[in-house]
Formats: C-alpha cells, sequence, structure tokens
C-alpha cells in the first residue's frame, strides 16, 4: 500500500514472535527416567546421531526464517514445544545459521511420561528475561487418576525494554478422543486465566502472549474459555479452512492447533510499545510434501515407525509486531 505523499511515513520496526511444535526431537541417548526408548540408535525408529543433527540443521534453518516476508530480522521469539531436554535446544542452537546469532533458551523439565516439554528461545538483543517459571497442569484422567502432562512455561521479560508476558503451551492431547479430553484443556485454559488476572492486579494494560500447541482448535470450547476469560484477542482465528489450511492434518482435515493469542493493550499505538500488525502460518513449500496423496502437507520426521526425513509434523505460525518509535 502507498502512502499518500503528504502523510509523513511513521517509523516503525518489525518484530517476529513465533510458535514451533518440533515433533519429538529427542537426542539419541536413552534416559531411563522417560519414555524415549524408540529415539535411540537401537529403537523401533532407529533414531541415530546422524538423523539428530539432520533434522537440527531443518529445523534451525527454518526458525530463523519463519516469517522472513515481514520481518528484519529473525524471529525474536519461539515458543516451542516436544523438546526433550536442555540438550537438544542447545544442540539446536548451536546449529547453522542459529549459532550465529545471539539466541538463548529457558526450559523446564515436566512431568510428561515421554519427557517431551515446552520451551523458549529468545534473542538477547531484543528480550530480557526478568522472570520464569513452570505452571503445573493438574489434571487428571477419567480414573482419576494425575495425567503427568506438560506444564505451562511462564516467563516474565522485557521486548525492546517493553514489558510482556508470555505463556507457551503444549495442552494435553486428543490422543483418546477430543470430546472425552475436552475438560483437560478448559483446566489449562482456566490456569492460564488465573495466572493472568494475578499479573492484572499487579499491572495496568499487561502485554499477554499467549501461544501453543493447544490441541484444539479456534473455535474449541477451551480456546474459547481462554479468549473471553483472559480478554485475550487471537490472532489466528481467521486462518483455519478445514477443507484447506491449518499447521497440521488429521483424517484429511486442516487443524489450527497452534494460535498465538494476545492482549488488547498490542492494539495501542503509542510511542516506544509493540502494536499487533499481522499473523500467519509459515507453510514455506521446503516444509511441504511434494509429492503423493500427501502433497502439501507437513513433510514428517517419521509417519508411525517409518522415518520420512521431514521437519516436523506441524508447520510454524508467527505473529508480526511493530515497535512504534
Amino acid at each position: 500500500m502507498r502512502i499518500p505523499f503528504f502523510k509523513k511515513k511513521s517509523k516503525k520496526q518489525r518484530y517476529t514472535i513465533a510458535f514451533y511444535n518440533l515433533e519429538n526431537l529427542f537426542d539419541p541417548e536413552r534416559n531411563k527416567n522417560t519414555l524415549d526408548k524408540d529415539y535411540t540408535p537401537t529403537g523401533l525408529k532407529k533414531w541415530t546421531v546422524e538423523r539428530y543433527r539432520r533434522k537440527l540443521s531443518k529445523l534451525a534453518k527454518t526458525i530463523t526464517r519463519i516469517g522472513d516476508e515481514n520481518h528484519s530480522y529473525p524471529p525474536v521469539l519461539i515458543g516451542v514445544a516436544e523438546a526433550e531436554n536442555n540438550s537438544v535446544l542447545e544442540a539446536l542452537l548451536g546449529t547453522d545459521p542459529m549459532e550465529d546469532l545471539d539466541y538463548d533458551f529457558i526450559h523446564f523439565d515436566s512431568p510428561d511420561e515421554r519427557g517431551i516439554d515446552t520451551g523458549l528461545i529468545y534473542r538477547k538483543k531484543f528480550f530480557k528475561v526478568l522472570h520464569a517459571e513452570p505452571l503445573a497442569l493438574m489434571v487428571n484422567n477419567i480414573g482419576g487418576v494425575r495425567d503427568t502432562t506438560r506444564d505451562i512455561l511462564y516467563v516474565k521479560g522485557e521486548l525492546n525494554k517493553e514489558l510482556v508476558h508470555v505463556f507457551v503451551n503444549h495442552w494435553p492431547s486428543r490422543r483418546d478422543g477430543d470430546v472425552v479430553t475436552e475438560y483437560k484443556r478448559v483446566i489449562a485454559a482456566e490456569e492460564i486465566i488465573q495466572k493472568i488476572d494475578a499479573i492484572k492486579l499487579q499491572e495496568q494494560n499487561s502485554n499477554i502472549i499467549v501461544m501453543g500447541d493447544f490441541n484444539d482448535d479456534p473455535s474449541s470450547k477451551s480456546i474459547q474459555v481462554l479468549k473471553e476469560g483472559a480478554g485475550l484477542f487471537n490472532t489466528m482465528e481467521t486462518l483455519h479452512i478445514p477443507e484447506s489450511k491449518g499447521t497440521s492434518i488429521y483424517g484429511g482435515k486442516w487443524n489450527l492447533f497452534d494460535q498465538v493469542l494476545v492482549s488488547s493493550s498490542f492494539f495501542n499505538h503509542e510511542k516506544n510499545t509493540h502494536s499487533f500488525d499481522t499473523a500467519g502460518i509459515y507453510d514455506h513449500k521446503s516444509l511441504k510434501e511434494k509429492k503423493g496423496k500427501f502433497k502439501g502437507t507437513p513433510y514428517r520426521t517419521f509417519v508411525a515407525h517409518r522415518y520420512m526425513g521431514g521437519y516436523s509434523d506441524h508447520f510454524p505460525v508467527y505473529a508480526v509486531f511493530t515497535l512504534n518509535l
């Protein structure tokens, strides 16, 4: 869009915030405390050092390019899901091209039985961490036994010196059926609402970013509870087209489980604040199957136990913000 000659163009710098489900980013070493035996060289998936390094390289290249048509810099914040431990994130950040940037990360081990957690990768030049903690998600299965699912990662920090609160999520799966497990994801939404309410008691017009793999679509009950209860705007809501567009696919239907929600404070244009600009699904052709009946769907690392050599079973999502100068 052209700016009319009689209007002075405002100075704005654009910054990308992203989320990416890394599809079982395990190292090849056996951890007796988690169910990672399949992801070892002698395990069912023959997860070798070579395959591990190949996946790291592909993920690193993808992360630095997310939303590249919108930003001047690689993403400043990247929430991730399905990272096994600190070592896989250290290895990811040490992989070309990420090793040439000033990335760091936050990660806490969660009680997830498979040992896959959430994390936040950030560029130290633009983001300063002030506080980080895991929020335990206490949900029980139908039988009353605790579901040892992933914690919610909460990080308080300064993005270009503006205070923001970031929540990174990977909510309980639909493995036992979406309706049967819906209550677990509603509980996760309520946990975040409770934390946001506490933040709002301390800060007026607090800046909130909630992102993750929610295992629910924008129209699902849990996301609506979160959106309405916390007063958030879902940047991804209009992007979901079950017949043709989403971030992952199951049974021939596209899902948009990966989303970024933001507080209304990101719709102001005051000096030295960030304003929400645009959002998207990063479904670059390199991340897609190139032929066959699955053409156009995520190019996965595995399909069941068959090694495909791809990236992830999810496309990344992103939201672009402008810094008003």
